[in-house]
């Protein structure tokens, strides 16, 4: 069952190439990080902030596209976690179906924040990086 998060936190170094945004349990106690680049860390940061950017960004551009094609952005999931990298779905209501897009997820959180979706992860993930 997947579990829905939150964006809790965005980390932005100016001394390292990582940035950290961390991810934190909406009905409950449960978080952790997610190491991302400087690009989508600063995207997000302006996204949570309401900054607009004078010409649209890649998450615009897919927002946008999604748009386009008539297509509803329902959720983004992150649904997996295989030597120390995660692995996230965009999840896209096109023409009545539920199509499933490979994603890094530092972009579908992007994204999720841009578009104003929720973000899940899957509960064997969840229960692996908290150590349950």
């Amino acid at each position: 069952m997947p579990v829905q998060m939150e964006l809790k936190r965005i980390i932005i170094s100016e001394i390292h190439d990582q940035q950290v945004i961390m991810l934190k349990e909406v009905e409950g106690e449960r978080s952790f990080p997610i190491v991302i680049g400087i690009f989508e860390a600063t995207s997000i940061d302006r996204r949570v902030k309401g900054m607009p950017s004078p010409r649209p960004l890649t998450h615009d551009l897919v927002a946008s596209v999604i748009d386009h094609l008539s297509g509803e952005l329902q959720d983004i999931f992150i649904s997996d976690l295989r030597d120390h990298t995660y692995f996230a779905k965009l999840r896209i209501r096109l023409n009545g179906e539920l199509v499933e897009v490979d994603s890094r997820p530092s972009d579908a959180i992007a994204l999720a924040v841009t578009a104003k979706v929720p973000i899940y992860v899957a509960e064997d993930v969840l229960s692996e990086v908290c150590g349950e």
